[in-house]
């Protein structure tokens, strides 16, 4: 029985660029290839495009979403749609282990999170750096106290997804994207979220702050190489606050280059912008994380794009974002 393979987030930014690599991929022998869909209309996409077959599905929908994977025989789930909480992936994960215990044959749950929840913004220590091979992630996770509430809420579901998967006999994967960029390849989110939000709240203020009163780092990679990997990836750190202004101010966007440090009037103003409360924006666009890939690497992968590379784009990057926002993509902020 060869693997039939469900991804989920067919539209998103990710989910779609990897779909949009998918044929080019060269990989090994599978079944079907799903893609879990909202609409009739971007099935049609999906099939048309990466020719993958669509499931509309509602994911609130538990009992359906089971006893679908069960029926199609699904062993393989990409979970790329919801980072914040644990409500839907269980029944997936259920789904895949009555599979493996109605075929014997081995089944696997990918769960897409992100490096917010293993920075400070998730009660995480920044300390040091943060390996993705650290023994202790587990309970790092788990035991992740933060004031934002959903900050700490997407840290203790990576552990529950393990728990869970563990339960069931499937094998689990935490999946932690970091500050992606770069123009995604599917057919509808083209755009990453927290760039945006430091290009939106510069809009309104006429200038680029910097929200952290320390030296902020956040890990980066390019969407291709994210997509091309799409394991765990997440390799140096930088700060893109000063590349992000000179190509605003480049653009007649902003008043000048100048990083400033933003203060408490200038935070209630960038969370107008963003339509977040004023403490919410250091979470939407800055921060401190530590965390660093190494699995990657150790099975042979390696980034097209260095770290850097960011700086070298920013101005195409503005560019796009503002085609975007023009377009009226305004993104969802925190989740």
């Amino acid at each position: 029985m060869s693997h039939n393979i469900l991804i989920t987030g067919a539209s998103g930014y990710l989910g779609g660029t990897v779909l949009a690599r998918w044929k080019n991929a060269n990989l090994p022998p599978y079944g079907i290839l799903y893609a879990l869909v909202r609409s009739e209309d971007q099935g049609e996409q999906v099939q048309r495009l990466y020719g993958a077959e669509p499931l509309v599905l509602n994911v609130s929908d538990h009992e359906t979403v089971t006893q679908t994977i069960i029926d199609k025989q699904i062993t393989i789930v990409y979970y790329l749609i919801d980072a914040y909480s644990a409500k839907h992936q269980p029944a997936f994960i259920k789904g895949l282990g009555e599979v493996k215990r109605k075929t014997g044959k081995d089944v696997h749950f990918l769960h897409m999170t992100g490096s917010k929840q293993f920075s400070r913004h998730a009660g995480v220590s920044v300390d040091q750096v943060l390996l993705d091979t650290d023994p202790r992630l587990y309970d790092i996770q788990k035991g992740a106290k933060s004031k934002h509430q959903f900050a700490a809420e997407s840290a203790n579901t990576n552990a529950t997804i393990i728990d869970t998967a563990e339960a069931h006999g499937v094998s689990s994967y935490i999946f932690a994207p970091c500050l992606v960029y770069g123009q995604g390849e599917g057919f509808s989110s083209r755009t990453s979220i927290q760039d945006v939000d430091i290009v939106r709240a510069a809009l309104k203020l006429r200038r680029v702050y910097k929200v952290d009163t320390d030296d902020p780092i956040w890990p980066v990679c390019h969407v291709s190489d994210t997509a091309e990997l799409y394991l765990h990836i997440l390799r140096r750190i930088l700060s893109v606050y000063s590349a992000m202004a000179r190509a605003l101010a480049k653009h007649g966007l902003v008043e000048d280059d100048v990083v400033a440090q933003a203060d408490d009037e200038v935070l209630a103003k960038m969370g107008e912008a963003l339509g977040v409360a004023p403490d919410e924006v250091p979470v939407l666009i800055g921060g401190r994380c530590m965390f660093t890939p190494e699995h990657g690497r150790k099975i042979g992968w390696e980034p097209q794009y260095p770290p850097h590379h960011i700086l070298d784009v920013t101005d195409d990057e503005v560019e796009f974002i503002m085609k975007e926002l023009e377009g009226g993509n305004k993104r969802p902020d925190i989740r």
